[in-house]
Parts: C-alpha cells; sequence; structure tokens
C-alpha cells in the first residue's frame, strides 16, 4: 500500500491515475480546484469500500499561499508520500494574472510544481524510496524567454504551455541535483496523446484545435496511465529521468542544462521573495 498525492486528480488523466491507485489498495489524496468534482471522487470511493484511503482538498494551484495551506493538509494526512504526481495545468488563450501578480500559467504550471515538490521533501524522504512524477512534455525543442519569464511582452496560448514545458525540464533537473541522493526520483514524464484534450479556456481557433487533437489521440485516460503507474511501482534507478510515453530521453541535451537550471531556480526564488 502507497501514499499517492495527486494534482489535477479530478478529471483526464490525473482522474484515471486516482481511481487506479485506489481500486489497488493505495492511499490516495488528490488536489483540484472544484469541489464538486471532488465530492463526487469521495462519493464514488465511499460506495466502492474506499472511503477511508481517499482524500480530497480544493484548491486553487496557481495561487502561492494555496499551495502553502496544501503542503500543510498533506503533512496532516501523511507522514510519508510515496508518489506525488503533478498533472494540474490550464490552458488560456488569453493572459490572465492571478491576485498574487503571477501570470496563471506560470503559476499554475510551473510555480506550483516547484513548490510541492520542493515542499514535499520531508514527506517524501519518509517514504524510504520515493518518486515525484512530473507530467509535462519533456524535451520539446524550443527556448525560453529569459528576460520574460511570463510572458507579459509576447502572450500566446501555445507559447505560455510550451515555456512552461521547459521550465519543468529545467525544475527537474535543480531537483534532482538537490535531492536525487535522498532515495527519491524525479521522473520526467508525457504519458501520450490522450483523448481528453487539455482544460482551458481557448479562443474559437484554438477550440477548435483541441478538438481535433482529442479525436486524433489515441489512447484513454487509462491507457495513457500505464506507464505512469509503471514508474511508481518501480522507480528508475538514475535521480532524473525523462520518458516520452515509456522511453527514456538523453539527458545530454540544451533542455536539461545544469547552469540554466541554477538560473532558474535563483530567478524563481527571487520571484517568489518579492511576492
Amino acid at each position: 500500500m502507497k501514499n499517492i498525492v495527486i494534482t489535477g486528480g479530478t478529471s483526464g488523466i490525473g482522474l484515471a491515475l486516482a481511481r487506479a491507485c485506489r481500486d489497488r489498495g493505495d492511499n490516495v489524496l488528490v488536489v483540484a480546484p472544484d469541489p464538486v468534482k471532488g465530492e463526487r471522487f469521495i462519493e464514488e470511493s465511499e460506495k466502492r469500500g474506499a472511503g477511508k484511503r481517499v482524500f480530497f482538498i480544493p484548491a486553487d494551484l496557481s495561487l502561492v499561499s494555496e499551495n502553502k495551506r496544501v503542503l500543510g493538509e498533506i503533512a496532516d494526512t501523511f507522514s510519508a508520500v510515496d508518489a506525488l504526481v503533478l498533472c494540474a495545468r490550464f490552458f488560456r488563450s488569453y493572459r490572465r494574472v492571478t491576485a498574487e501578480g503571477f501570470e496563471h500559467n506560470f503559476a499554475l504550471y510551473y510555480l506550483s510544481r516547484f513548490l510541492l515538490s520542493h515542499g514535499l521533501v520531508e514527506s517524501l524522504r519518509n517514504a524510504g524510496t520515493a518518486t515525484v512524477v512530473n507530467v509535462a512534455g519533456p524535451g520539446i525543442s524550443g527556448h525560453i524567454h529569459w528576460d520574460d519569464l511570463e510572458l507579459e511582452r509576447r502572450y500566446d496560448g501555445w507559447e505560455a504551455m510550451f515555456q512552461g514545458g521547459k521550465l519543468n525540464d529545467l525544475l527537474g533537473v535543480s531537483w534532482a541535483a538537490a535531492h536525487g541522493d535522498e532515495g527519491i526520483r524525479y521522473v520526467l514524464q508525457f504519458p501520450g496523446g490522450t483523448r481528453t484534450g487539455l482544460a482551458g479556456e481557448f479562443d474559437p481557433a484554438t477550440a477548435a484545435q483541441i478538438e481535433q487533437m482529442k479525436l486524433n489521440a489515441a489512447k484513454s485516460p487509462e491507457e495513457s496511465i500505464v506507464p505512469i503507474v509503471d514508474v511508481i511501482d518501480n522507480p528508475p534507478a538514475g535521480p532524473l529521468t525523462a520518458l516520452w510515453e515509456d522511453q527514456p530521453i538523453s539527458l545530454n541535451q540544451s533542455s536539461f542544462d545544469i547552469n540554466a537550471a541554477t538560473r532558474l531556480h535563483r530567478l524563481t526564488e527571487e520571484a517568489l521573495s518579492r511576492r
């Protein structure tokens, strides 16, 4: 029996994973913004006789304050966390700034994953052998807008999503460098095209594109979680692994540059201290 924490755990891949881990006997804690979906998952679990092993924390993870609250509630629920699976993201065709002053995609897709993975180190360490699974798109080509990380001057929804993925690559590098010798594995994983598509608010052209992507996607959420479950059950040997579905991606490329990762870590800490 494992203690599993899943962000974005009430829809899509996150929900499929939460159900699979619950049904095999794990303790599952899901974090998501919609209390109705959360209560639905709890009620469903109770009907299956798993109510005592399932927990839900409603939270808007685009807010730093909410991430800090969630960290406290996770610690109150689990003394040890065997796997932290980071699925939460939300596409926006138009730029939005949170109440705390961060661009929404940067805050939810990158900053929340930074805060939760670093904030749960002690709980992950307590598990002995634990895994952080960052569900993103590792190794995508392109460059980071270092002078405009939150795309204030040149926002585009797709560019925000791709940049978020590249920031998560560097998060994995710096996180593994700091904690990889503590028995915790960090895995950047793209599970494959999935028929659930993307959650988000879209302009008409993007909405049509998303629908076409869903039609072309080969996998159901239940199929997409298979490689994620394998990583949870069989953590890789190295401190950092990048996977496209279940195939390793070379870490010897610019996406995983340690100097860039160190730079991003410093900039992130400075941004958090300012706001």
